[in-house]
């Protein structure tokens, strides 16, 4: 039987291995604690902000390392990508509150967490940022090494036999890190194409030097996670990804490569129009497919089998709202379309939100492992 580190390479490299792979870029919290019978910090939002501003960066790292290994152990995943864990600090402190669930953070961004939604806190307006209030590009950029620590754990626990990808920034479309809001991104774009000439081009450098670190330290690949698409198609469109997204990805692509690790981009969303840019780019593996915007294995396997690995096959909104035999439907569908000559790995279209079945994964885990061996035969 092949390891899950042999079966995820054998899927980047279009061969088959023993049986089709499965895994997670991210896993939230409601589903961890039910997997692992304790309460987490890892993915946990509210939770997590309050810990950090407590000055509790150690008990975050720690439930990090533990429940990351334990979920991969306790769900049988060939892997479950690792994030950067908080910067280790000599101070901290809450931010500036602006009312329960509204703050304005050390950027000047202001914040809010949602906890109905249970997702990420997002910014409510953009920052009045100029592109002298952005650092000058330079080289080397230092890379925190305390941000690695809970990748660092995984790889010593799992490494010899599970395929482990770190999550490094993504400097191909930082608008979060830059103005704050998407819209204001994008608008600069059009107006003021030398700001984001220049955010994108500090990111980047900000982003292959994690990548170089990150596969450095043991990494088999990386996974930068800026969305570029919605429903209808590139969110920027196809000509402005391509001048300002595209430089940028194809350079954390050839440093992954340079370094001897795969590069695995992650974007939900509609991405016919560029995923040609894709290929072109030399990109590995693609996470966040979505069928329900369009985004069909069938199709996809016909035009870009040969091309691209394939991570997903299972819609977030049938593991949310969708039966067992919903989500059972669709692994087959994944697996009769697109697992020939290897190249699918299946797990979520996206992330194990808040909202997600633990019944529906369950039923996901099982289906892989029933239909899954080479040669497939539905």
């Amino acid at each position: 039987m092949a390891t899950p580190k042999a079966r995820i390479i054998a899927a980047l490299e279009h061969r088959e291995p023993d049986r089709v792979p499965v895994g997670e870029i991210a896993i939230d919290f409601p589903i961890t604690e039910l997997a692992l019978g304790r309460p987490t910090l890892y993915r946990a939002k509210w939770k997590e902000y309050v810990a950090e501003w407590e000055g509790r960066r150690d008990e975050i790292v720690e439930s990090h390392q533990r429940d990351i290994v334990d979920l991969i152990r306790h769900f049988e995943l060939d892997y479950l990508a690792v994030p950067l864990v908080p910067a280790r600090r000599s101070k901290y402190g809450r931010p500036e509150f602006l009312g329960e669930y509204t703050w304005r953070d050390s950027a000047g961004r202001i914040m809010r967490y949602c906890p109905e939604s249970g997702g990420h806190a997002m910014a409510i307006q953009p920052i009045d940022l100029t592109i002298a209030d952005l650092p000058l590009p330079r080289d080397p950029v230092p890379v925190d090494e305390s941000r690695l620590e809970a990748i660092q754990h995984v790889i010593k626990e799992l490494g010899d036999t599970h395929f482990i990808i770190g999550r490094p920034p993504d400097g191909s479309f930082p608008w979060d890190s830059t103005t704050g809001t998407m819209d204001e991104f994008l608008v600069r774009m059009l107006t003021q194409p030398e700001f984001v000439e220049r955010a994108v081009e500090v990111r980047t450098r900000e982003a292959v030097a994690y990548i170089k670190a990150m596969i450095e330290i043991g990494c088999d690949a990386v996974l930068p996670g800026s969305d570029y698409g919605d429903n209808r198609g590139p969110i920027m469109g196809p000509d402005l990804f391509r001048r300002f997204c595209l430089p940028s990805l194809r350079r954390m692509v050839d440093a992954a490569h340079a370094a001897g690790g795969y590069l695995i981009k992650h974007s939900d969303g509609n991405h016919w129009a560029i995923l040609d840019d894709f290929v072109a780019a030399g990109v590995n593996g693609w996470q966040g497919i979505q069928p329900r915007v369009g985004m069909d294995l069938r199709l996809l396997k016909e035009r870009y089998g040969d091309q691209l690995c394939f991570f997903g096959g299972v819609d977030v909104d049938t593991l949310v709202l969708g039966t067992e035999q919903d989500v059972v439907d669709q692994v087959k569908y994944a697996i009769h379309h697109a697992a020939r000559d290897g190249g699918l790995v299946i797990g979520s279209g996206n992330t194990l939100l808040p909202g997600v079945r633990y019944e529906n994964y369950q039923a996901m885990l099982r289906a892989v492992r029933e239909f899954g061996a080479y040669p497939v035969a539905l």
